[in-house]
């Protein structure tokens, strides 16, 4: 028998969170440095959207490489160059978002709108599909305003795509340091 009564090797969440709960600062700390990257991320969204590409850039010549490299263990030709050009093109995109981040940019922004679009339509088809079952509203409005999102960033398209992706990653970072000052609390202040 362990903690709690508990049998088995994996630990109750009580006993983890307990764990976790002398690291409350780290937490908070965590929070509040993502909240400043946010901030720097706000005050010049061009310079974030860059980062952003080439973070993004960056992941597709890895995923191209590794792609490559799995073509060689690939016993048959038809497969061995499926993997090779798979690979070949996610990593040449990946150099074109290095090489053209501008661009880069703007093909995402474009694909960031078109999938808001379809998603927001779905959305609304799966809500009126639901029909008579509660909530199916919400799935429609959730939806509507998807759609809208979608068709906003692709009227703004393309000058938006010189911020967009920037406004996204601050926000998102921002959030995240919110978060993590929220959970650290919780447990400094839970006993």
């Amino acid at each position: 028998m362990t903690q709690a009564g508990h049998t088995g090797a994996s630990p109750s969440l009580g006993a983890a969170i307990g764990e976790v709960r002398g690291k409350w600062g780290w937490f908070v700390a965590l929070g509040v440095g993502l909240i400043l990257l946010g901030v720097i991320a706000l005050a010049n969204l061009f310079l974030a959207t860059v980062a952003t590409i080439f973070y993004i850039g960056a992941m597709m010549l890895i995923g191209g490489i590794v792609e490559i490299v799995h073509a060689f263990q690939v016993k048959t030709w038809g497969r061995f160059f499926y993997w090779l050009l798979s690979g070949a093109f996610y990593a040449l995109a990946g150099l074109i978002a290095f090489y053209n981040p501008l661009v880069a940019s703007a093909a995402l922004t474009l694909l960031l709108a078109v999938t808001l679009v379809v998603a927001g339509i779905f959305r609304i088809w799966v809500g009126f599909a639901a029909r008579p079952e509660s909530g199916w509203g919400w799935i429609v409005a959730t939806g509507v305003l998807t759609l809208l999102v979608g068709i906003v960033v692709y009227a703004a398209w393309p000058g938006n795509s010189l911020v967009l992706l920037g406004a996204i990653l601050a926000i998102d970072l921002i959030f995240q340091g919110v978060g993590f000052i929220s959970f650290g609390t919780m447990l400094r202040t839970r006993r």
